[in-house]
């Protein structure tokens, strides 16, 4: 029988562990155990004791000149199980094919993961001037279109703890006013798609519609991104309609009926 007298002791270690991995991303691929204890305010003790028991299961691998980690092959192993499990992503890539080339703009799937939204799929566009996006990005929901789109569909509490948590100001269109953001949020519901220019970053514009499943619960997000020179005050309406029409075809794919939920 495994030993649980001191569970506080044992969560910390497995939240300092969860930590530690979600520190690499495409900024900073690669780390030292100094960078790692520095940003998350750890013992280097125990960053490195962490980091060898990582390392033991290929969690991570250490470059023996650097003195660098990264993330191992464990890890894309249990990403393929993880894109397993998305296999539906298998039957969005026409829709999203048919977004991009109707908007000429890079298409996303999105979802929410605690506050945030990730885009688990994209879809580049032909433009050579392009907005920087990546499979894996976690983005602030409150500021996105994606984030809004799913947060509209989602229970209220969510809203009220990402407001607790606090709104901050990304650029000077950045919603920070928790009752704006209600509003915000209660037009997008009303209306089918949400809609962020320059909330997170300057220069950009995107637009989403909610993906429901068979039971009628929205769990993704389809959007385009692009700078806002091209992405028009005029042409929101139109991309809101391919997008709706979109994400209709995937709900619909994905098993959802929606006579059945018609009241």
């Amino acid at each position: 029988m495994v030993n649980m007298g001191n569970d506080s002791s044992m969560l910390s270690s497995v939240k300092n562990t969860l930590l530690i991995l979600k520190s690499f991303n495409v900024n900073n691929p690669t780390m030292r155990v100094s960078d790692l204890a520095k940003s998350l305010g750890l013992a280097k003790s125990t960053v490195s004791r962490i980091m060898k028991t990582l390392a033991s299961e290929g969690f991570v691998v250490k470059d023996p000149k650097t003195k660098e980690y990264r993330l191992g092959l464990t890890i894309l192993t249990l990403g393929g199980l993880v894109s397993n499990d998305f296999e539906f992503n298998q039957e969005t890539i026409p829709v999203l094919n048919e977004v991009v080339e109707k908007t000429k703009e890079t298409a996303h799937l999105a979802i929410l993961d605690g506050l945030d939204t990730i885009y688990i799929k994209k879809k580049e566009c032909n433009h050579p001037v392009r907005i920087l996006t990546h499979i894996g990005r976690r983005n602030p929901a409150y500021c996105t279109s994606s984030g809004k789109v799913l947060l509209a569909f989602h229970n209220e509490n969510l809203v009220e703890e990402i407001i607790d948590n606090g709104l901050y100001p990304f650029t000077k269109n950045t919603i920070t006013n928790p009752d704006i953001l209600r509003s915000e949020i209660k037009k997008i519901k009303e209306q089918g798609y949400a809609v962020s220019t320059e909330e997170l970053t300057e220069g950009t514009r995107s637009v989403a519609a909610p993906i429901r499943d068979h039971t009628g619960k929205v769990i993704y997000a389809i959007n385009v991104v692009g700078p806002i020179q091209r992405m028009h005050d005029y042409k929101i309406p139109s991309i809101a309609r391919i997008l709706m029409q979109a994400a209709n075809e995937t709900s619909v794919r994905l098993g959802y009926n929606a006579r059945l939920f018609k009241s």
